[in-house]
């Protein structure tokens, strides 16, 4: 596998077309790759900037959240969120790497990754061509943080090895790789999260992804998710007092 991160100029509220900063720093993509874009760009040229009080930013940060924990319950003072069923902190809200204000994610991250895939597919002559958009993700117990998808688009996001044999002939009872949120958080390693200034990545040589020319079906998508009553940490989830 191979990851290459591309080098923009500072993306401001000055930029209002993702499809433009492409055609600048995107060199000519290749069949069977995936490019990888930071959904803070995205967001800003979809003018997604605000100002607000520290006051009007929490009551911004309830309304975006689908469920929401107090942030006086947590060490750092923030709110744990539950976003599209994306576990983050603030809705995804933040300030870093913004010119002045905060920002918000893509209106719809989903919609974005499709138009993305379908806008350079059409210009290169693409059949295989794929699209993550990442965002920052925290793993519970563990110090780092990691680039996570949000949306993903032309190729197939899990690898399911159930009822596969492991290497002793032991059946697979549950095991489904997640092949999207994988390739985000490599490609994120090399992109970076601080001042890089490196928003968008591609990713070649990736035998093991399965690509398919179209945009994810409602199917699809839904399966990359799991119900809380489903989920392993379950449990533990509902065991908090979330706000809606």
């Amino acid at each position: 596998m191979k990851i290459t991160a591309l080098k923009t100029h500072k993306i401001t509220d000055k930029d209002r077309d993702i499809t433009k900063i492409l055609d600048q720093y995107l060199p000519n993509p290749q069949e069977n790759s995936i490019i990888v874009i930071a959904s803070k760009i995205i967001a800003i040229t979809e003018g997604r900037i605000f100002q607000a009080s520290p006051e009007q930013l929490e009551t911004i940060i309830k309304e975006e959240a689908d469920r929401y924990l107090p942030k006086e319950i947590t060490k750092c003072n923030l709110y744990i969120t539950i976003k599209n069923n994306y576990l983050t902190y603030s809705s995804g809200i933040d300030e870093s790497n913004v010119e002045n204000g905060y920002v918000r994610w893509p209106k719809n991250p989903q919609q974005s990754a499709n138009s993305i895939r379908q806008y350079l597919a059409k210009k290169y002559c693409l059949k295989n061509i794929g699209i993550i958009i990442t965002d920052m993700a925290a793993i519970p117990l563990q110090r780092g943080v990691i680039g996570g998808a949000i949306a993903y688009s032309g190729f197939k996001p899990l690898k399911d090895i159930t009822n596969t044999l492991d290497l002793f002939g032991r059946k697979f009872k549950f095991t489904r790789m997640g092949v999207f949120n994988g390739l985000a958080a490599a490609a994120t390693v090399v992109m970076g999260e601080g001042a890089e200034q490196t928003p968008i990545g591609i990713i070649e040589d990736i035998p093991f992804v399965e690509f398919v020319n179209r945009d994810p079906t409602r199917k699809e998508l839904e399966s990359i998710t799991i119900p809380l009553d489903e989920d392993l940490y379950g449990p533990m989830l509902k065991a908090l007092d979330w706000k809606i």
